[in-house]
């Protein structure tokens, strides 16, 4: 691994919050990607919304899937800037771990539900998972992970949760950046649900390729595709143009964060904190992103098949929510057991850790 001198070291992480030894066989980071592959919340994810509900079907994305393909794009990028690819599959990989069943749907109504209990933030929830709702190790709660997982992991944070995370939550206070894995996950998550966004709204006939032509860089990219390739199938015709999207935005982030770089030349991960956001795309492109962002919100998310979705999610979470706040005794005894937390709390955990089979389920039973 090329590592430069602005990339986080697995030799000079900040450290656990609670501390053990090294391992002979893996490095620090290493360790943590893989306490994440082995949790129980990694492997809920198979069962979560991207944006089509799980049993809708098999050829759509789950957050699970959506967590592999952050984790392609963001080690790719960190290999091609110098940085620790390692650190960048393991946040990737943990980076939704916190999200509720039903996607962002889910995530609106119980930050609804818990409205006068401190709110809920998918971000935040990740962390809850990772450093206290993980139970797997005999010596700790969670996953134990080092610092740097950690601040990866918390992309957003409301100051005035900050306050309470300690040096974890002190750039959220200070207005400082990441380590530059985490700024690379961050623009990969974005690269990642754009453009596959477009892919499951194709497959799900929800958009066809006529309206796909209101996209500039997406016309553009699939007339030079079938210049080359006349007879092509529309379904690979698809995915050749969505492809080449990818490839051209991934070499944008390269080549502008590389001139950044270059520019203000951090020689160490502290330099790289003091500074603004380091990883980025041209102008050019992030007009792009923004066009592609607006175009899933208006003819994906706002569609009647997604909206009917979102109905659902409200819906079920309130049941639920209400369900468990007029007795708390009814959550299973293993959550309710040595927790800190207030009641709202708790049952939000359970909540959100939920997979969308197993909340419908458990609503109708209740109903």
């Amino acid at each position: 691994m090329n590592l430069q001198p602005y990339a986080a070291y697995d030799t000079k992480t900040i450290g656990r919050l609670h501390k053990e030894d090294a391992s002979p066989l893996r490095n620090e980071f290493q360790r943590d990607r893989d306490r994440i592959i082995h949790s129980t919340s990694f492997r809920r994810l198979q069962y979560k919304t991207q944006v089509f509900v799980n049993h809708e079907g098999d050829m759509f994305r789950s957050r699970l899937t959506h967590s592999i393909e952050v984790a392609q794009i963001s080690r790719g990028i960190a290999r091609t800037l110098g940085c620790h690819e390692d650190l960048a599959e393991a946040i990737a990989l943990a980076h939704d771990l916190g999200h509720t069943p039903f996607g962002h749907a889910g995530q609106d109504a119980l930050n609804s539900c818990m409205k006068g209990y401190g709110g809920f933030e998918h971000n935040l929830q990740s962390l809850r998972v990772v450093d206290y709702l993980e139970s797997r190790y005999a010596d700790f709660d969670g996953l134990n992970l080092t610092y740097e997982t950690r601040e990866g992991i918390l992309k957003h944070c409301s100051k005035k949760n900050a306050i309470h995370l300690g040096e974890l939550g002190k750039r959220f206070i200070n207005n400082t950046s990441p380590s530059l894995e985490a700024q690379i996950v961050n623009l990969a998550d974005e690269i990642a649900y754009c453009h596959h966004d477009l892919d499951d709204g194709f497959r799900s006939q929800i958009i066809d390729f006529e309206q796909l032509q209101d996209l500039a860089l997406f016309s553009a990219t699939a007339q030079a595709v079938k210049k080359k390739y006349k007879h092509i199938e529309p379904e690979k015709l698809m995915h050749e143009s969505i492809r080449r999207m990818m490839y051209g935005i991934i070499n944008d982030v390269c080549q502008t964060s590389l001139k950044k770089i270059e520019e203000i030349k951090p020689n160490s991960i502290n330099a790289v904190r003091a500074h603004q956001i380091i990883i980025t795309f041209s102008p050019s492109i992030l007009d792009a992103m923004m066009k592609l962002k607006n175009f899933s919100r208006q003819y994906i998310y706002r569609h009647p098949k997604i909206e009917q979705m979102t109905l659902t999610a409200k819906q079920t979470i309130e049941r639920l929510f209400n369900y468990f706040i007029n007795d708390i005794e009814r959550l299973p005894p293993n959550f309710r057991k040595n927790k800190n937390d207030k009641a709202e709390r708790i049952i939000a955990d359970y909540i959100a850790g939920m997979t969308d089979r197993y909340a419908l389920e458990l609503a109708i039973k209740i109903k």
